[in-house]
């Protein structure tokens, strides 16, 4: 099977209020999701203002988001990049309880995580979303 393989460094910003849950996807994500996509070099952010400015510059190959992220939650802010940035990257949005899956339909999200992240799940889901984005697979988000 040939993959695609990322030309350089991938940038994947990680979302959340708390550094304690940045810190777990970026353990759980790794520094090498899949050998056939090199190295991703993480971004963190705190909040909404730095994924804004991050996703407008257009610095951003994925974005994962803590759904529970606060004061305004990584679901909200995926349904809103998704709305508002033409090119928009793919967004993973983590969640608490598995029956909250369903909410990343709605936040327009590619893949979604349930915490505690499972490393294997996250690389794999990671790997994914990339590989798709790269070969163009994903719907390009339009300013709505």
């Amino acid at each position: 099977m040939n993959s695609p393989v990322a030309p350089e460094p991938l940038t994947v910003l990680v979302l959340s209020h708390r550094p304690e849950v940045r810190e777990a996807i970026v353990n759980a994500i790794g520094r090498r999701p899949a050998p056939d996509l090199g190295r991703v070099t993480f971004l963190e952010a705190g909040g909404i203002a730095e994924v804004l400015a991050a996703a407008d510059a257009g610095s951003v190959d994925l974005a994962v988001l803590d759904g529970e992220a606060q004061p305004t939650g990584g679901m909200g802010v995926s349904r809103q990049l998704k709305n508002e940035i033409t090119n928009c990257p793919p967004i993973i949005v983590t969640v608490r309880r598995r029956d909250d899956r369903w909410l990343a339909t709605w936040s327009q999200a590619d893949a979604v995580l349930v915490h505690p992240l499972d490393p294997i799940t996250a690389a794999e889901t990671v790997a994914d979303v990339l590989r798709r984005s790269i070969a163009g697979e994903l719907p390009v988000a339009h300013r709505g």
